[in-house]
C-alpha cells in the first residue's frame, strides 16, 4: 500500500514537472516575437515613429482587454516585457492582466458549461478589463515615467544587441527569459503539489467576505493551475459566480512573474499588482451582491 502511494505521488511530482516545461515551450514563441519588436522599436524605428507610437496608446486597454481573452496565458507574458519597454500603457497591461482566461474556456467546454454562460464570463472579463485600464490610463498614466526602457532591457540582459543584430540577440533575450520562466514553473508546481490542489481548493469554501479575497489571492499565483482549480471549484458548486470571477480576473498566468523581472521599477510593479488583486475582489464581491 505504502508503495503504490509513493508511485502515486512520484507520477504526480513528474507530471508536474512535465506541465512546467511545457507551459514554457509554449510560451518562447510569444517571447521572441515580443523582443524582436522591442529590439525593431530600439533599433529601426526612428525618433519620430517612435513619437507616434506612444501618441496613439489611449486606445490600448481596448486592443489589450480583447487580445487578453484568447484562451491561453501568452499575451500576459507578452503584455510584461511590452510595457516594460514602455510600448504599451500602464492600463493596456492591467486590461490584459484583468481579461485573461488561460485554463478556464477549455476546462467549462469539457464539462459541457452552457455556451451563453461561458461567454458572459470572457465578455465580463473583457469589459472589466477594457474599463479599469482605460481608468487607469486616464488618473495614473501621466504620472509614470514616460521615458522608453527598451536599451535598458537589452543592457540588462547583456545580449550584445548592437553587435549581434535584432534576430540573435532576441534568441538570446528569449532563451535567458525561457529559462527564468522554467524555474520559476518548477518551483511553483513543486510548491503546488506540496501544498496539494485539495488544501487550496478548500481555502475558498468560507461563504463569507474573506472568500474573494483568497479567491483573488490564489488567482495571483503565477501558474496556468490556479486558474483550473479556481473554474473546477466552481463547476462543482461549492463557490459562487462572484468568487469564479474574484479568481479568474486576477489569474494572468506568468505575465506578474515576468513583470517583476523585467520592470526594475518595483513600487510600481506592486502598484498594478494592487490595481489588479483588489479589483478581483470588488468585482467578485459586487456581482454577487447584485445576483
Amino acid at each position: 500500500m505504502a508503495f503504490a502511494k509513493n508511485a502515486e505521488r512520484m507520477i504526480k511530482m513528474i507530471d508536474s514537472l512535465m506541465d512546467a516545461l511545457i507551459d514554457t515551450l509554449k510560451l518562447l514563441p510569444y517571447l521572441l516575437i515580443t523582443f524582436i519588436v522591442l529590439e525593431f522599436i530600439e533599433h529601426k524605428m526612428s525618433h519620430k515613429n517612435e513619437e507616434i507610437l506612444r501618441d496613439n496608446k489611449k486606445f490600448g486597454p481596448v486592443l489589450g482587454g480583447l487580445l487578453g481573452a484568447i484562451p491561453q496565458c501568452g499575451f500576459s507574458v507578452v503584455a510584461s516585457n511590452l510595457y516594460s519597454g514602455r510600448v504599451i500603457t500602464i492600463g493596456t497591461l492591467i486590461a490584459v492582466f484583468l481579461s485573461t482566461s488561460d485554463e478556464m474556456l477549455p476546462i467549462m467546454l469539457s464539462h459541457s458549461t452552457d455556451i451563453s454562460t461561458l461567454f458572459g464570463i470572457l465578455i465580463f472579463k473583457v469589459i472589466v478589463g477594457v474599463v479599469v485600464g482605460l481608468l487607469v490610463d486616464l488618473f495614473l498614466s501621466k504620472k509614470i515615467d514616460k521615458h522608453e526602457h527598451i536599451h535598458e532591457l537589452c543592457a540588462d540582459e547583456h545580449c550584445s544587441c548592437d553587435e549581434h543584430g535584432i534576430i540573435l540577440s532576441s534568441i538570446v533575450h528569449t532563451l535567458k527569459t525561457g529559462f527564468f520562466i522554467l524555474v520559476a514553473n518548477l518551483l511553483i508546481n513543486f510548491v503546488i503539489f506540496k501544498v496539494g490542489e485539495d488544501n487550496l481548493s478548500n481555502l475558498m469554501l468560507n461563504n463569507n467576505i474573506l472568500t474573494y479575497f483568497i479567491a483573488s489571492l490564489i488567482g495571483l499565483i503565477p501558474n496556468c493551475a490556479s486558474s483550473v482549480i479556481i473554474t473546477e471549484v466552481y463547476l462543482s458548486g461549492l463557490i459562487s459566480i462572484g468568487t469564479l470571477l474574484s479568481g479568474l480576473l486576477t489569474g494572468s498566468g506568468l505575465g506578474i512573474l515576468l513583470l517583476f523581472k523585467a520592470n526594475k521599477n518595483i513600487k510600481e510593479n506592486i502598484k498594478i499588482l494592487s490595481i489588479v488583486y483588489f479589483t478581483g475582489v470588488f468585482v467578485g464581491l459586487i456581482v454577487d451582491i447584485v445576483l
